[in-house]
């Protein structure tokens, strides 16, 4: 098991000043010390008062019109452009810890911040003060008959709470999507970034308070260890969604045991089909970025499948041996593979499985149909793309593969909310209801419906 378990009465104006109506704000309550041995009762006692501090929260950041939350996620970028050193220096000791604990090199990528990743959090801050305000938009509205006017408006969801591992980039992403968004959030961000966490929260927080915003906006539960995590999974009715960030144990123990609704994001079995009409170079470059760029993401392709009458595979192959990609083939593709090429035979777990690592299986097929089969039977519902000159096809592959993003002739990597103009995103949701795919400041929001009348009364 992972060690992670365990409205708007503003309008979006250039206005800088703050709503008289929003409360003042409180100074934050000083977190228990992670050393506190505390007993199950004193666990959930103290997440339930994180909880009903951030209900208070999340009701005045509801209430913050589109320049005050503007001027929050610049202060922020601004706080960590600042303390970057102290970021580094705190995400050292959890690099160094991961180490010595054996964590893979996958999750060490991930746990890594660098200079250069710091300023891209920073520009994705930026980015969203940049992005119109979901809140107050009109989904739809019209007038009865009966002159009853009607509008669904988006408004923040209340309370949002995460719980993921060893990624602290997320722990920053997920705190502006929440705060540009009107919500409060919780952060559960596990042992791995412990140090890493702890530093980015109290920036948050600082930054909060700095231009008047509820500290309390952005807390977390990582002092409570696992015990904590749990109690949070099962605040239903203090926690208004929980969203899992991981791998997918963490993911699948989070959606089995959560009392609070979840939205669930999933892991990567990310697929890559060449046709027979692609071109070789737009194939060999597309796989070099969607395998090695950066391979311990979700949005990594773990399967190519090439069409037996495709004549790219070879070049494709050697590119990839060259960069130090691992091929795990069928007996098909190894036997047309040149004897200079290595690769490994290939079986069911390969076809299953997230490698997040410079591994990929190949498989041959000859048909588009064969290859759709291949991707219902072993696809995580996250990102498949197709390589095509073929129109016909293109669209087939459309319409038929049924995930959460649907890619031709680009690389998976693009599965992303700051690429696809997002911002960033809170996870990437391959479940059905709710948000699909990259979530940003829109799936952080639901709706509510305003009916206004003049004395009208149902017949």
């Amino acid at each position: 098991m992972t060690e992670a378990l365990i409205h708007k009465t503003a309008e979006n104006s250039g206005d800088t000043a703050a709503p008289a109506s929003v409360p003042p704000v409180e100074s934050p309550a000083a977190p228990v010390p992670a050393e506190v041995p505390l007993s199950a009762g004193d666990v959930e006692a103290a997440v339930h008062a994180i909880a009903d501090r951030s209900r208070q929260a999340a009701r005045r950041m509801a209430m913050a019109n589109r320049a005050w939350k503007d001027r929050a996620l610049r202060a922020v970028g601004a706080a960590l452009q600042e303390s970057t050193a102290a970021i580094l220096s705190a995400n050292a000791k959890d690099v160094a810890a991961g180490k010595a604990n054996g964590t893979s090199a996958a999750m060490l990528d991930r746990l890594t911040l660098t200079e250069a990743r710091i300023a891209g959090l920073v520009a994705a801050l930026e980015n969203l003060a940049g992005l119109p305000d979901p809140v107050g938009n009109v989904v739809r509205g019209q007038t009865l008959p009966n002159g009853l006017r009607l509008r669904q408006v988006n408004v923040p969801m209340g309370v949002v709470a995460a719980i993921y591992e060893a990624r602290p980039n997320v722990t920053v992403d997920i705190a502006g999507l929440a705060l540009k968004s009107g919500n409060a959030v919780i952060l559960r961000g596990g042992s791995a970034a412990e140090a890493t966490n702890q530093v980015l929260v109290r920036l948050l927080r600082e930054a909060l308070e700095s231009v008047g915003l509820p500290a309390d906006a952005v807390q977390t539960v990582d002092q409570y260890g696992r015990a904590g995590a749990n109690v949070l999974m099962r605040a239903r009715g203090r926690v208004d969604v929980l969203i899992p960030r991981g791998g997918r144990e963490l993911i699948q123990t989070v959606v089995t045991n959560s009392a609070v609704p979840v939205i669930e994001t999933g892991e990567g079995n990310v697929h890559i089909f060449i046709d027979e009409s692609a071109n070789e170079d737009m194939a060999v470059e597309i796989l070099l970025n969607a395998k090695t760029q950066r391979p311990s993401v979700c949005n990594t392709v773990e399967t190519l499948l090439v069409h037996s009458g495709s004549t790219v595979l070879p070049a494709v192959a050697a590119a990839l041996r060259k960069a130090g990609v691992r091929l795990h083939a069928d007996e098909r593709v190894r036997a047309s593979l040149p004897a200079s090429i290595e690769s490994e035979p290939a079986t069911d777990e390969d076809w299953g499985s997230e490698y997040m690592d410079l591994d990929l299986a190949v498989a041959m097929v000859d048909s588009l149909d064969e290859a759709v089969k291949h991707i219902r039977t072993w696809s995580t519902g996250h990102t498949e793309a197709i390589l095509t000159n073929d129109l016909a096809n293109a669209e087939r592959f459309i319409a038929e593969v049924d995930s959460a993003a649907v890619i031709v002739n680009a690389s998976t990597r693009f599965t992303d909310g700051g690429e696809l103009g997002l911002g960033a995103e809170v996870g990437i949701s391959t479940q059905k209801l709710h948000a699909r795919g990259p979530m940003g400041l829109t799936e952080l929001t639901t709706t509510k419906w305003i009916v206004q009348g003049e004395g009208q009364v149902r017949g």
